[in-house]
């Protein structure tokens, strides 16, 4: 069962770095990777303001919610290490021989991308809704330009982890495919013969037959006995 299976070749092939980096599943993922950052390096950086110049504590630049910070910078996080996570599974992924650890991995993959397509959807929600209950002020001004971008790459985020979940999907679907796994053991016309036992050369041999290596002739009459007439 080290056959292809899951979009991935035989186990123990060269990995090509260059064909491995054109992929669209890693592009996906440096793509989100990088949303990631965006979003909760610029809720960390500019969205923490002070409202007030004689109150001097930083609030949370959505409607002074801290939730709504909270929750950004926690899918941002989320979204950065699993990014990782699933870059180095993808890269050692063509090593895995076995077909039921490829098959768990890809359900990983699947469940996790999905889950987070839910969590940036929620956070896109959350995040728009807070902003527009905002009330414009000095402070919040400063840090508006951090805050629609943390919203506007939330929802390109949901985007980008969707796709990643089709990605997923098209690659549990490709390996139940048990065609992948016979190509090399049978013939591909369903009504060849199975192949039979192999014969020989087909080339006569042009030796003849040879006496017995025991070379006297019995004698068919011996001495001193004669044969009765009746």
């Amino acid at each position: 069962m080290e056959g292809a299976s899951f979009g991935a070749g035989r186990a123990g092939g060269a990995i090509d770095p260059v064909d491995f980096l054109k992929q669209p599943q890693t592009i996906l993922r440096v793509t989100t990777w990088i949303f990631s950052i965006v979003v909760f390096g610029s809720i960390v950086n500019e969205c923490y303001v002070n409202t007030d110049s004689q109150n001097p504590q930083l609030l949370c630049i959505f409607n002074k919610n801290e939730s709504a910070c909270s929750y950004g910078i926690a899918v941002g996080i989320i979204a950065f290490f699993g990014c990782i996570f699933f870059f180095v599974v993808d890269l050692y992924f063509q090593q895995i021989s076995s077909v039921k650890d490829r098959k768990r991995a890809v359900l990983l993959d699947l469940g996790f991308s999905g889950f987070l397509s839910f969590l940036w959807f929620v956070a896109f929600c959350f995040l728009a809704n807070q902003w527009q209950q905002t009330t414009m002020s000095k402070g919040v001004s400063q840090g508006a330009d951090a805050a629609r971008a943390a919203i506007t790459f939330s929802f390109f985020s949901i985007i980008v982890w969707v796709a990643l979940a089709v990605k997923a999907l098209q690659r549990y679907r490709l390996g139940t495919d048990m065609s992948l796994f016979a190509t090399d053991q049978f013939a591909t016309d369903p009504n060849a013969a199975y192949p039979g036992y192999p014969t020989g050369s087909g080339i006569e041999s042009t030796e003849t037959y040879q006496s017995p290596p025991f070379t006297e002739t019995l004698d068919t009459n011996p001495k001193g006995y004669q044969v009765p007439a009746y």
